[in-house]
């Protein structure tokens, strides 16, 4: 419009200026064509509305938004244009690209999005912003904008088991098997009939052959309680989403889930807490209900990068249990971090320290000479860091998946069964 108007003004000065009235003749049609144009002028600007997946989804899922544009004026667009952004990590088809059309009046149209998620984490579809051209394409309209969609993004879950006992099983009930007479699965003895023993105990064949009835004693089967501690206090390599490479949180966090998992889906109990510069916890609970609290937890862990020590009295020992395992989710990379570890074992604590730092991430410094070898040093600190830790009574074991901790809780359970030596 605006150069029709120039072209316009400009041919009919130089037609009054030089009297060249065929100059207004060529002007007329800019003329005509703005007022043409002109007749019909919306005035509202184009709706937008922007929703995405309402459910969590697991990363490597496809997630899906739609943006929704409509025109409430009287007057039609010739042509709508529709973008939306997503967050680094959501990878929506072709939303590198604006969406246009033709938008009547009164009514409405709708992109829809889709693609994967490439990583843990709350994520965001958006803004969205849309602009209408009208008038035959005089006249655009200023950009309306939306708020974010927010998207919730779980960690995958890895494969994990770990058939071994745990020990100390404390609660009521649970599948694992305890040192302590009651009822469970577990065959303990025979032993004489007494005063309040089930009927459906009795061991006939014993009693037949002893002439006085006898009953089957069973180990009762505890649930136990897992305090699971994540070490967020630096971060270590670069991620690269569901289907790259993982840093030190990703393996931390999807860790994390997998072993949260496998022992509330076997009844146990499970905690959570953050190792950094502020104190994050959640309580022990058990079941289908905690295992999503726990994931909704896990969404908000984010790396510290701090250069201190966190402040000892955030994380002094007293959130977890006396009597349970406590599993540490560590990379390792300062003293902070293997002291606090040290520290929970000197407690009387039956700790598991997983090394999540994986070693292929670990590159050695190539812009100088010395790179290597300041890298090499460093690496054979940290192989004496571990070696202290495992002097002091905690197995060190590196993330693996399935049967990562069989060998650790192996040992930790027949170390919790050895009997206690005292020293006169």
């Amino acid at each position: 419009m605006g150069r029709a108007i120039v072209v316009t003004a400009v041919l009919a000065v130089i037609a009054v200026v030089l009297g060249r009235y065929d100059l207004v003749v060529l002007a007329a049609p800019f003329a005509l064509g703005v007022a043409w144009g002109l007749r019909a002028r919306p005035t509202v600007l184009p709706e937008l509305v922007l929703t995405s997946t309402e459910d969590p989804v697991v990363e490597g899922h496809e997630i899906a938004a739609r943006v929704v544009v409509a025109n409430a004026d009287e007057c039609p667009y010739d042509v709508v244009v529709v973008r939306a952004a997503p967050s680094r990590w959501v990878r929506l088809r072709h939303s590198d690209r604006p969406y246009a059309g033709e938008l009547p009046a009164g009514a409405a149209t709708a992109v829809d999005l889709a693609g994967p998620a490439l990583r843990w984490g709350e994520h965001w579809v958006g803004p969205a912003q849309a602009y209408a051209v009208a008038g035959g394409g005089l006249l655009i309209s200023t950009p309306n904008f939306t708020d974010v969609a927010p998207i919730k993004v779980f960690p995958a879950l890895d494969e994990f088991r770990a058939d071994d006992a745990m020990p100390h099983a404390a609660g009521l009930v649970g599948v694992h098997r305890s040192r302590r007479p009651g009822e469970g699965g577990e065959l303990a003895g025979i032993r004489a009939f007494a005063p309040g023993d089930r009927l459906r105990r009795i061991d006939w064949r014993t009693t037949l052959r002893a002439q006085h009835p006898y009953v089957a004693q069973t180990l009762s089967d505890r649930d136990a309680e897992v305090a699971l501690v994540l070490d967020v206090v630096h971060e270590a390599g670069r991620s690269g989403g569901i289907h790259g490479a993982a840093s030190a949180l990703d393996t931390t966090v999807r860790a994390a889930t997998a072993i949260a998992q496998h022992y509330l889906h076997r009844g146990d109990r499970v905690s959570l807490i953050e190792y950094s510069y502020e104190i994050r916890r959640l309580r022990a609970g058990s079941g289908r209900r905690h295992f999503h609290a726990v994931l909704e937890w896990i969404l908000q862990v984010r790396p510290s990068d701090g250069v201190e020590a966190p402040p000892p009295y955030l994380f002094d020992g007293h959130h977890l249990p006396t009597r349970g395992l406590v599993v540490v989710l560590t990379p390792l990379l300062n003293e902070h971090s293997a002291e606090m570890v040290a520290r929970l074992a000197r407690s009387g604590r039956m700790v598991v320290a997983i090394d999540t730092l994986d070693t292929s991430a670990s590159v050695p410094y190539q812009r100088s000479a010395w790179g290597p070898l300041a890298h090499r040093l460093w690496w054979m600190d940290r192989e004496n860091v571990i070696g202290q830790l495992r002097e002091v009574g905690v197995p060190v074991a590196q993330w693996a998946g399935t049967g990562s901790l069989d060998h650790v809780l192996r040992d930790v359970t027949q170390l919790a069964a050895a009997p206690r030596v005292g020293v006169r």
